[in-house]
């Protein structure tokens, strides 16, 4: 008779892992691989030092790397921005991508113009890099609309909440875009590619895993991309893989790549590979960005009660922002003058995102039944009559009296 599993309890100060999903990602490939393992591609060190990669390795002029600080900077600061109008009511609510900026200024700045996005909904910095008003993005969060751009406009889809739907919805324009004759003409202001976002939790939904199956079948020009920020909410990397995720391209015939995600530079160039080899014509690649998520999931989440405080110290040592700020300065490529103008910057795009989310103007009740159908319905236009006399039968406010 086969003897019980001696169960023991976990460390006091440490959330239980799960003992019946087995060992973690540290017991399984060793120590380095829960720092992201020796296949992490990297071109910046955590300590702002320039290394080399032998097959993801690229030049970047000084305007290059300063354009990428910027970018992190001021989506840090549209970020803890929109957590500050969260906590003062102005926002239903705020998806947070605090320790997240390489990934998303890395992968957006390696698009083209006839480049497509499909976003998640913390896709803030991909948004910037396309060009589209932060506001627009607050006030789908106020509640005000349901994002009004317009992703032709763009090249970049509406936010989608619903996990993992947005890479169906890539595959299959990604697939159009093959019949529309734009991939793998040779021609660079014509030939395109689709970037589909997703984050480590999403890739275990069934839409997902789907789009991979499509994807791999019909060769379509779309990268996956994985910001893998630990946690799916509450539960951790270790619980939803037992391998790195990139790796679970190759059982759909496809190549992954591992990224440092917390590296503008290699992400940079990991994306730009990616995509060109899609525009190329040459199929789907699964970008997974290591990184990290420093704040909440969102800003109803309270991340303290499922990770420890020390796991979030250690990330901060790898932080975005300041490893390439330290490689600006040691090699003289920024002055104190641009980070001076810059801070004046970031205070000044604050200020206008606090004023400017206050004045979104509230959507008349009635605008809900304006696009339900391109043409009116009977029906539909009895139910806004009834809600519109429901709304009239209220007597208007009064000033109280003070």
């Amino acid at each position: 008779m086969s003897q019980p599993v001696p169960q023991t309890d976990p460390p006091a100060d440490r959330p239980e892992q799960g003992a019946a999903f087995g060992p973690d990602l540290a017991e399984v490939f060793g120590p380095s691989q829960t720092d992201g393992g020796p296949e992490l591609v990297q071109l910046l060190t955590p300590e702002g030092e320039r290394v080399h990669h032998p097959e993801f390795d690229l030049d970047f002029s000084e305007e290059q790397l300063r354009g990428f600080y910027r970018d992190m900077v001021l989506t840090r600061r549209l970020d803890v921005e929109a957590t500050a109008l969260q906590r003062h009511g102005e926002l239903g609510i705020w998806a947070q991508l605090l320790g997240q900026e390489a990934a998303q200024i890395g992968a957006g700045r390696a698009l083209r113009k006839q480049d497509h996005v499909f976003p998640t909904y913390r896709e803030h910095g991909v948004a910037w890099c396309r060009g589209i008003d932060p506001l627009r993005l607050l006030g789908l969060f106020r509640g005000v609309d349901h994002g009004d751009w317009d992703p032709e406009d763009y090249g970049f889809g509406l936010y989608t909440i619903v996990i993992g739907a947005q890479t169906l919805h890539a595959t299959g324009y990604a697939m159009g875009m093959q019949r529309d004759g734009v991939v793998g003409t040779g021609d660079a202001d014509r030939d395109a590619a689709v970037i589909a976002h997703f984050g480590d939790g999403a890739s275990s939904q069934g839409d997902v895993n789907e789009s991979f199956i499509f994807a791999a079948s019909y060769n379509a020009p779309v990268v996956f991309f994985c910001q893998n920020n630990q946690w799916a909410i509450s539960e951790p990397i270790e619980r939803q893989s037992r391998i790195p995720l990139y790796q679970r391209a190759l059982g759909f015939g496809f190549p992954g790549v591992r990224v440092d995600g917390n590296d503008v530079l290699a992400t940079y160039a990991v994306t730009q590979a990616a995509l060109q080899r899609a525009r190329d014509g040459q199929g789907p690649t699964f970008v997974e960005a290591y990184t990290y998520r420093m704040g909440a999931h969102t800003t109803t989440d309270d991340p303290t009660r499922y990770r420890l405080s020390a796991d979030v110290e250690s990330w901060k040592l790898k932080d975005p922002i300041a490893r390439l700020e330290a490689y600006l300065k040691r090699n003289g490529f920024a002055d104190a003058a641009f980070f001076e103008a810059l801070d004046d910057e970031a205070e000044q795009f604050g200020a206008t995102l606090r004023e400017g989310c206050k004045a979104l103007p509230d959507p008349s009740p009635l605008a809900m039944f304006d696009q339900v159908y391109a043409e009116q319905t009977e029906e539909l236009v009895a139910q806004r009559d009834g809600y519109a006399a429901y709304l009239d039968s209220f007597e208007p406010e009064t000033e109280v009296a003070r």
